[in-house]
């Protein structure tokens, strides 16, 4: 062991010159230079000899002897984070986990995912006679940037640029935003989240998109979820407006439960007269059955416009769900088949989580919430480590008009880095 690395572990252990007169080893007479680390490192049993009462100082040591001699210094307390870090992959193999190293070194990190889409769109929901068929194309790009705060708060940020394909006047056309950020973390035993982020509402069923909000949850098997923010997704002059509410979940075996209601207010278009209410409530839950899982949701709305009763519209509606297995994007091969029902009022979402064609959401058309029924089918396949294909069908149609309908294909391939 070289001099200076066996003065610095002692050191990292707190060494003094020598509370430990008594020499464990034969061949370290009391006048060799390292004769107090060496008693101090043995008598805290970081290093033990040859067993034969000999340290075999001028010995080789193998890089698992050394990574052993580091694990046991850490046990002890010592700050030897520069030996960890040399040994990290020996002290894996030995089933030591040096996490607060881990913390420092990898304190922020940066990643990435690149997605290239193509959608087929039989009839476009622009086209209220249902005549006109058009496609989307479009590339998309966004950089991840996470940072530990402390041992409790993280943040995280996310830039994203899409690059749009579907032609004239649209072919070329892009757009970068820096589309996420908010921190996490805990105040005594509540989790929270807060600032610009992914609201996901009821699964999806209610909202999915972009958030400036704040979400507090209590618990671990049974949660109780609480939430506020505004949509900042919509588009086309349209708003998503306010909204606030709470949820209740419980997670028992292969069985999980939800219920919950949200509140949205103020959504419409912006600069009109006009101001959209909706009260949501939900109860759903998801069953797995070794790689199969059946998910289902009941929702329930109250709509109004300037205060009055929103009539001639569904008020409630339900979807299900089935998957069997899912691509994993760390394991090439692996690949999943998806299939959901969807018969939703226009009082029960906002921005659905679908891909397919839900009809006249505020930021999409900006014609109102009608509702729509349909399904969507769909297989994902692993090409290779982090490289992940997905391929879907979707035929939905408009529930204030069964002739307006739309059917789609959908295809896409993610790279994530």
């Amino acid at each position: 062991m070289k001099k200076s690395l066996v003065l610095a572990m002692a050191m990292a252990l707190g060494v003094t010159a020598s509370a430990y007169a008594a020499n464990p080893f034969s061949d370290v007479p009391a006048g060799h230079w390292a004769y107090d680390s060496i008693n101090k490192l043995a008598a805290a049993g970081v290093i033990e000899g040859y067993g034969d009462a000999t340290f075999g100082g001028d010995k080789l040591m193998t890089r698992y002897e050394m990574a052993q001699i580091v694990a046991k210094a850490m046990a002890k307390g010592a700050n030897v984070d520069k030996l960890a870090a040399e040994f990290a992959d020996e002290l894996d193999n030995l089933g030591v986990r040096v996490a607060n190293l881990e913390k420092k070194a990898d304190n922020v990190k940066v990643t990435g995912e690149l997605r290239y889409k193509y959608m087929s769109k039989e009839k476009d929901a622009d086209d209220a006679n249902g005549n006109c068929k058009s496609f989307e194309n479009d590339l998309r790009s966004r950089i991840w940037v996470t940072g530990q705060v402390n041992d409790d708060w993280s943040y995280t940020g996310m830039i994203e640029n899409t690059q749009d394909f579907a032609g004239t006047p649209n072919s070329g056309d892009e757009e970068t935003s820096f589309a996420r950020a908010y921190v996490e973390g805990k105040i005594g035993g509540l989790n929270v989240t807060a600032g610009r982020y992914n609201a996901f509402l009821a699964n999806g069923n209610i909202y999915d998109a972009k958030a400036d909000g704040v979400e507090v949850s209590y618990g671990d098997k049974v949660k109780v979820t609480g939430f506020a923010g505004k949509g900042t997704d919509a588009v086309d002059d349209a708003s998503f407006g306010n909204y606030c509410g709470g949820e209740l979940s419980g997670a028992f075996d292969n069985l999980n439960l939800a219920a919950g209601y949200v509140n949205f207010k103020d959504m419409g278009i912006k600069n009109e007269d006009t101001n959209v209410d909706n009260a949501i409530w939900y109860v759903g839950g998801d069953y797995t059955m070794g790689d199969v899982n059946l998910s289902a949701m009941y929702l329930k709305g109250d709509m109004s416009e300037n205060d009055k009763d929103v009539t001639g519209i569904d008020d409630d509606g339900w979807t299900v769900g089935l998957t069997y297995k899912g691509a994993e994007a760390s394991e090439a091969g692996s690949w999943g088949l998806f299939a959901n029902y969807y018969d939703l009022g226009g009082m029960t979402y906002v921005a659905h989580t679908t891909d397919a064609n839900s009809f006249g959401d505020y930021g999409v058309d900006n014609k109102g919430f009608k509702g729509f029924k349909g399904y969507g089918v769909g297989a994902n396949y692993t090409f290779a480590k982090n490289i992940v294909g997905t391929v879907a069908y979707y035929d939905t149609e408009d529930k204030l008009d069964s002739k307006i309908d739309d059917q789609r294909v959908w295809a896409d391939v993610t790279f994530t880095f």
